[in-house]
């Protein structure tokens, strides 16, 4: 994790945005969470790619100072690389949190079951947060970043083995704290190529110290 993203990373601005992969809600639609859909995607270049598994070069955007990231606060201001979620990837999460549920981990089993294919824990797709910040956006002045939970998540899809994943990143609230910090809400929106809807919304907070 690097220091500059909000959990304890580098961001670039461009005035063209790479071809999107997935769906955003229409104009004028309601967000996940019942609000006004983002109608403001902040234009991004392709970077390089930060995940073995994603076989994407997603967008990374750079911010010099918390006052520019404060500035954009009621907007979408990113978006991740694409991570592809493996049958390794959902082992090792199962190996780690004790959750061995046939529905993730015994694959023939899961074949003939409601989702015709293992599919990953829902805590799995949430621990993906860290990684879709650390390779969507930095800020430049930022030393350190702090996880400071979370105020709601829902899991409103399955995500079956060999699915790829991303997330829109919104900025909802940008609050001073002790330490000349800033304590940041984003709602991040977690996609699945090609699918209908997200798999996951999550209201999630950070605080980040310069």
């Amino acid at each position: 994790m690097r220091s500059g993203s909000p959990f304890a990373s580098g961001w670039k601005i461009s005035p063209h945005a790479p071809p999107l992969r997935g769906s955003l809600p229409p104009e004028g639609a309601n967000s996940p969470w019942g609000g006004p859909a983002a109608n403001c995607l902040l234009a991004v270049t392709r970077s390089t790619v930060r995940d073995a598994d994603s076989g994407y070069s997603g967008p990374m955007k750079t911010f010099q100072t918390l006052a520019e990231l404060a500035a954009l606060v009621g907007q979408e201001v990113a978006f991740s690389d694409w991570v592809l979620v493996t049958q390794e990837r959902i082992n090792q999460f199962a190996d780690a949190t004790g959750d061995h549920q046939w529905i993730h981990v015994d694959v023939e089993r899961a074949k003939s079951g409601p989702f015709g294919a293992p599919i990953a824990h829902g805590f799995l797709t949430l621990s993906l947060l860290p990684t879709f910040f650390d390779n969507a956006m930095k800020v430049e002045q930022v030393r350190m970043g702090v996880n400071y939970g979370l105020n709601k998540v829902r899991f409103v899809a399955p995500v079956p083995v060999g699915s790829q994943l991303r997330a829109r990143i919104k900025l909802l609230k940008a609050e001073g704290i002790d330490n000349n910090g800033l304590q940041t809400t984003w709602e991040v929106t977690v996609e699945r190529e090609g699918a209908p809807k997200p798999v996951c919304v999550a209201e999630s907070l950070a605080r980040m110290y310069p």
